[in-house]
């Protein structure tokens, strides 16, 4: 996930250019290159036998939730746009991105951590006036939960294709068709068309409202092994506890050549997107809402292995329901100007999928969560931050969760009920965090200026036992020889920084 930036900040991210583009190329102008970036790095200290994260996920707030994280956006323009001009103007865009940080994460600074996200190329005054026309990656999104670093209302993320802007001072309105299928489907292609779009329209200096959706289809194809298909007669329960091999031979012994073979069929998916943003009055800043709803694009295959063979299966209408509703919302408060800042932020998302209704999983599940950050400026520069949370998940489909250490022998092999549907002990997670320190950040007074240098305390507790990133036991023969311990208070220290440019 991206950083979050203010308005501004997005403003100059979106501004930056390549400095490395213009390496490569011995015509390139030194003025015509910039460069812009984002960059997360730290240490967090933890006596507890934790992972670097005070938590397990953003849904406590990004604040110590998050690793390290870098991000360079390279911008070159080739024909440079003259301002209140008509004339043609292009330009690249690059964006290379990843977590690998040596002695900072796992991947202890391996390249092979970071991707290349965006490659495109914009054009204007081409064909239309006052249109620009963007080839090659299509992300959009209305803006970010900061406090979450997340995007809920954004199309196009998994899309490569062309789309064209119409912006003036009122309305903001892209339109885009494209590919989806190296994103969704990376190991086996298949296309997915991916038409869409969204608008934006702003009611004086106050008041913003957006919306927009995108929908994807994946035709069938006779003979395309990656096109959608599905193995006729597969029972849900069947293919979660993996028994449909088993079952298909016992009913039908010495036959597995009659397995069914697939048979081809078309996937689709869609998504829609709402957006309201106001303030710009009294102690309120800006408040952002957002708001999406997607039925995410079903599954291909999977494979089952019974007695020494691997059987696959094609599992398209066993996957194709699966719903994702998400509202989040951030307020920003100037409660003391200059002195006492206050953001506010809640998220609630509720995943629904009606085949599956025997099996914990991140599709049936529904989750609530409120932050608070204050931020008092000591002096410009050295500030105090106070950030709260908590939040709440409930499993749809049963225990998804353990609440003590001795929770493993309630069940069988890890499993609470004997064949395996269940994961826990609990059906709901209820955890509170909080954190607390000091702040540098030279630029002067801002909850999101940039940079900071954060010298932090978390706390956090939860109902789940060991509910952060850690190596503790998972199974029966894991807890023989080490243990296991009680344990729902976290804590960590955290020394990190934190940037854009």
């Amino acid at each position: 996930m991206s950083p979050p930036l203010s308005r501004p900040a997005r403003a100059g991210l979106g501004a930056c250019a390549a400095l490395g583009l213009a390496a490569l190329s011995p015509t390139a102008q030194a003025g015509r290159a910039n460069v812009a970036g984002y960059v997360r790095v730290g240490t967090r200290p933890d006596f507890q036998g934790g992972g670097g994260t005070l938590g397990y996920w953003n849904l406590y707030g990004r604040l110590l939730n998050e690793r390290p994280y870098a991000a360079l956006e390279l911008k070159y323009d080739v024909l440079e746009r003259t301002t209140a001009s008509r004339d043609p103007w292009t330009s690249v865009h690059i964006r290379v991105e990843g977590g690998s940080v040596s002695r900072a994460t796992p991947g202890n600074g391996s390249l092979a951590g970071l991707q290349m996200s965006q490659l495109y190329v914009r054009a204007g005054n081409v064909l239309l006036p006052e249109v620009t026309w963007q080839v090659g990656t299509l992300h959009q999104y209305f803006g970010d939960l900061g406090l979450y670093d997340m995007r809920p209302a954004q199309i196009f993320f998994e899309t490569v294709g062309a789309s064209a802007r119409y912006e003036n001072d009122v309305v903001d309105v892209v339109l885009g068709f494209g590919d989806s299928g190296f994103f969704l489907r990376p190991e086996a292609y298949s296309t997915i068309l991916t038409p869409g779009g969204m608008g934006r329209v702003r009611l004086g200096d106050h008041v913003e409202l957006g919306a927009g959706g995108m929908y994807r289809y994946e035709p069938k194809v006779q003979g395309n092994v990656n096109a959608p298909h599905i193995t006729p007669g597969i029972d849900y329960e069947q293919w979660v506890r993996g028994e449909v091999v088993q079952n298909f031979l016992a009913e039908n012994p010495n036959r597995p050549q009659d397995f069914p073979r697939p048979e081809p069929t078309s996937a689709q998916s869609w998504k829609g997107i709402g957006y309201l943003g106001f303030g710009g009055f009294g102690p309120v800043r800006w408040n952002n809402l957002f708001a999406s709803y997607e039925r995410l694009h079903p599954g291909q295959t999977a494979v089952e292995s019974y007695q020494g063979q691997d059987y696959t299966l094609y599992i398209t209408e066993l996957t194709d329901q699966r719903d994702q509703l998400i509202v989040g919302d951030e307020l920003q408060l100037k409660v003391v100007p200059g002195r006492l800042d206050v953001v506010l932020a809640g998220l609630y998302g509720r995943h629904t999928d009606p085949d599956n209704e025997i099996s914990p999983s991140d599709n049936n599940r529904q989750y609530m969560s409120g932050v608070a950050r204050g931020q008092v400026y000591i002096t410009p520069t050295v500030h105090w931050l106070t950030e709260t949370s908590l939040a709440k998940e409930v499993s749809a489909n049963g225990n998804a969760w353990r609440e003590h250490k001795d929770s493993i022998f309630e069940n069988t092999a890890g499993q609470p009920d004997t064949r395996g549907l269940e994961y826990g002990d609990t059906d709901t997670r209820i955890t509170w965090q909080g954190k607390a320190g000091v702040v540098l950040n030279p630029l002067g007074t801002g909850v999101y200026t940039r940079p900071s240098l954060r010298f932090l305390y978390g706390l956090q507790h939860s109902n789940q036992n060991n509910a952060f990133g850690n190596s503790f036991v998972e199974t029966v023969d894991q807890y023989n020889f080490f243990g296991n311990v009680e344990r729902h208070w976290h804590q960590v220290l955290s020394l990190e920084a934190e940037a854009w440019f």
